[in-house]
Formats: structure tokens, C-alpha cells, sequence
């Protein structure tokens, strides 16, 4: 794990806060996917409970640092999706996981320095399970830290936001995200970073994953039924089949390359024959189409829905 380009000024701040003895007992790590938050905060918190870190780098030779790499260290938990009890995955944090937390908490470190518990992904719990961490937050234990990783703070109710240490992870600036793509070897580093909107993690994979060849994909079906060439019908059962919410992003980006185009009265990458009013009625249709997508709502209905109003 290294520290990205981008991530280097939040780490500066958090050790120098740990030197000083004034690390918040509550973080919410927050930012888009993409932007290596995660991988951040496991360093961190190795680092936190390492016996002989290295400017909060851990050593990777200590008893902490092996038990960290065996998953068994005791004063560190993560707190993720449970099962139910007929063994499926819930699709939320519930409040029976956060009473077993505040539990946990109020018990002292085995090993004598920080227990740590990470919530990924804190916005995921329900409304119930918020509730109850609230208390925990209002009454920190000593030596206590809560990390929340969310890639959608907003989710998470204000009382809990409020009383959290927010470190957010911003988009780098161009130049800086293009040679970091450079130097990972990443091929049309400039068209990766545009399709990504921005962010170099999800550039870098989405580069890897052949999503630049979707992405060509998905403005050529739009362009097709502009010109009345294509069926809604078929690229449904296509866009259903491969990566329905990245599409859905894909097509987002490209309407927005129309308008802007209409807007300087170019002819648009996708020769709609809609104009800017229900072109933009139509890029936040895809939005909410591609939020629709996480819910219980049949996709093959919801995109069909969607493409037959592009023309």
C-alpha cells in the first residue's frame, strides 16, 4: 500500500495529529470510489496499531502487525453487511450489529492502546442502526476510534456527520491525475480520465476492465436511435447484460456532451434530434435510472422505459 498523490495532505495532517496526542475519536472517511479511501484507512490503522510505527507507517514485524495480517488483531474490528438469519447478505447495517459494537467499545483494549472499529459502508445503516450509534459517538470510550467509510456521506443523518472528523477525498487536479495514469501505465490515460469525470482510481480501473470500449458502445447505440436505426428492445438485453449502471453513466456523459455542444450551436457527438430542455430532462432520467437500478424495480423495464424517450 502506498500513499496516492492525492492522499498525501490528509496524511500529513493525521500524523501530525497523532503525534500531538489529538486524534478525533470519530472519523468519517468519505470521498467517490475510486479515490483509494480504503486502502488509506487500513494503513492508517495499521500504522495506528503498530507497536513501533514509522512516522505512522507500521513496521510489519511487530506481534500487532502480524495480527493484522492474520485478520485476528483484538483491538480491531470491521463492521460490514451481516447475514440474516437464512444466511443471505443484508443490503444494510442493522442496529443489532451497532448494539454488539457499543459493546465491544466499552470493553478496554487487550493489548493496551487504541481499539478500532471501522463502519464500511456507515452509509448503509438504517435509520435504526444510525440511532443507536449516536450514543456510542456522544459517549466515546478512551483510547476509542470509529471510522466510517462512506462513498455517500449525504446518506448519513446530519447527527452523525456533525460529531465525526470529516476527511474527505477530493479529485485531484488534472495534470496530477494524468501522471499518476501515466506512470501506472494506463493507455489513453486523458480519454480514461474523461470518461471517469475525473477520478484517477476508477480511470485507472475501468481502463483495465475494457470499459472505454462500453463506453464507445453506449454512445453509438444512442447515436443509432437518433437516426432511427436502432431498437430499444435490443440494447436493453445488452446494456442489461454488461455493466447496466455504468452504461447508464456512460449515456449520462454523453447527453451531457450534446448539450454542451447545442449550447455553442455545434452538432452534438449523438445528432439528437431533441432539444436542450429534453435533453436535460433526459440526462437526469438516466441518473435516476441508474439509482433505480440498486432497488427491488425490474432493469429490463426501467432501461426500456429510459431509451424509448431518446430520439
Amino acid at each position: 500500500m502506498t500513499i496516492l498523490p492525492w492522499q498525501t495532505a490528509h496524511w500529513t495532517r493525521l500524523q501530525a495529529s497523532r503525534q500531538r496526542g489529538a486524534l478525533a475519536h470519530a472519523m468519517l472517511f468519505c470521498g467517490a470510489a475510486g479515490l483509494g479511501k480504503r486502502a488509506f484507512v487500513q494503513r492508517f490503522v495499521h500504522g495506528l496499531l503498530c507497536s513501533e510505527p514509522t512516522d505512522g507507517e507500521p513496521c510489519g514485524q511487530c506481534r500487532g502487525c502480524l495480527l493484522i495480517a492474520a485478520g485476528s488483531h483484538p483491538d480491531l474490528a470491521l463492521l460490514s453487511f451481516g447475514l440474516r438469519k437464512d444466511g443471505v447478505q443484508r443490503s444494510e447495517i442493522v442496529v443489532d450489529q451497532i448494539r454488539e459494537l457499543s459493546a465491544r467499545l466499552a470493553m478496554n483494549s487487550q493489548f493496551g492502546g487504541w481499539q478500532v472499529v471501522i463502519i464500511d459502508p456507515a452509509d448503509a445503516m438504517n435509520a435504526a442502526a444510525a440511532n443507536a450509534l449516536l450514543k456510542t459517538l456522544e459517549e466515546p470510550a478512551t483510547q476509542t476510534m470509529l471510522i466510517l467509510l462512506a462513498d455517500a456521506p449525504w446518506r448519513l443523518p446530519q447527527t452523525i456527520r456533525s460529531r465525526c472528523q470529516r476527511v474527505e477525498f477530493q479529485l485531484p487536479a488534472e495534470a496530477e491525475a494524468l501522471a499518476w495514469l501515466q506512470a501506472e501505465g494506463v493507455r489513453h490515460p486523458a480519454e480514461a480520465l474523461a470518461a471517469a469525470a475525473g477520478n484517477p482510481g476508477l480511470a485507472k480501473a475501468w481502463a483495465e476492465e475494457g470499459a472505454l470500449e462500453r463506453r464507445q458502445e453506449v454512445r453509438k447505440d444512442l447515436a443509432a436511435l437518433a437516426a432511427g436505426r436502432g431498437q430499444p428492445t435490443d440494447m436493453v438485453k445488452r446494456w442489461l447484460d454488461n455493466e447496466p449502471a455504468q452504461r447508464l453513466w456512460f449515456a449520462a456523459q454523453a447527453t451531457a456532451d450534446e448539450i454542451r455542444a447545442r449550447s455553442t450551436a455545434a452538432t452534438g457527438p449523438l445528432a439528437s434530434a431533441m432539444d436542450i430542455e429534453a435533453l436535460t430532462h433526459w440526462y437526469a432520467a438516466a441518473n435516476r435510472t441508474r439509482e433505480a437500478l440498486r432497488g427491488p424495480l425490474r432493469g429490463d423495464l426501467l432501461l426500456l422505459e429510459l431509451l424509448a424517450q431518446w430520439r
